[in-house]
């Protein structure tokens, strides 16, 4: 089996002058977890250049969704940005990834730390029922420096809770708390901070982090990576893996692109 799949542009959005998403067509023959991420890239000047992105669609949607940032002298995503619907990328056809409920020990509340780009695997996971059928509260929380990076907002707010199967169980067991850095917001401060100070838990009106009860999957930059980690392990939390089920996991297969 090949690799890689030719997969076909459908549609681009821009969100912001450094961030974009982009939905292309999926093969038939792809099997994703929710939460696992792949390669993907164009061949530039003759050679292939590829990028590990997490998958934005659940899997069990007909077609692929990916969440990127813009780099401007990055080997893919200076080429990337400019894609047009109609224009061909090539997609892995081995997703891999640590952001599986399977990696984590039973628990009530699952919390999603989420920095910029790192939004993408959890819109996956927050679109799987058994998500919902595994914890009875779901909690996302997604910083970013600016107001207008926090991509898929109107769509979790609004849309989410209104679609047909998976609705019900969001409107009923999804919490969102999105966060900013450099702009006026209802929240600001740093994932860490809200934690360490019980910001969050108050905003939230939940209890502070217990590995008695809670997990949680932790995706974003590398400083982020590493804080709310530290924060976790300061409070009991055990990390998990495949070989291992733990009370958080980490994904942390990405880089600046």
């Amino acid at each position: 089996m090949a690799a890689f799949d030719e997969v076909q542009v459908l549609s681009v959005h821009h969100w912001t002058d450094r961030l974009f998403s982009f939905t292309t067509t999926r093969s038939p023959s792809l099997r994703f977890s929710n939460g696992h991420f792949t390669l993907i890239g164009l061949n530039i000047d003759g050679k292939r250049v590829v990028r590990a992105y997490s998958i934005v669609s659940p899997n069990h949607q007909e077609t692929l969704e990916f969440l990127s940032i813009k780099v401007p002298d990055g080997p893919l995503t200076s080429h990337l940005q400019h894609i047009q619907p109609g224009d061909t990328i090539i997609a892995g056809h081995r997703p891999t990834g640590t952001l599986l409920i399977d990696y984590l020990l039973p628990g009530k509340r699952l919390y999603l730390f989420a920095t910029g780009t790192g939004i993408a695997p959890f819109m996956a996971i927050i679109r799987d029922p058994e998500t919902y059928e595994s914890f009875e509260e779901v909690v996302l929380v997604h910083g970013c420096r600016l107001v207008g990076e926090l991509a898929y907002r109107q769509y979790i707010i609004e849309q989410l809770p209104q679609e047909e199967y998976i609705g019900p169980m969001a409107a009923a067991q999804l919490r969102y708390h999105p966060t900013v850095t450099r702009e006026t917001f209802r929240t600001q401060g740093r994932i860490p901070a809200l934690i360490g100070s019980g910001r969050m838990a108050a905003d939230l009106a939940l209890p502070p982090l217990d590995p008695e009860t809670d997990r949680a999957m932790i995706c974003g930059g590398p400083y982020m990576l590493k804080s709310v980690k530290q924060v976790l392990l300061d409070r009991g939390f055990k990390e998990g893996s495949a070989a291992r089920p733990g009370d958080f996991v980490v994904e942390r297969a990405f880089a600046d692109q």
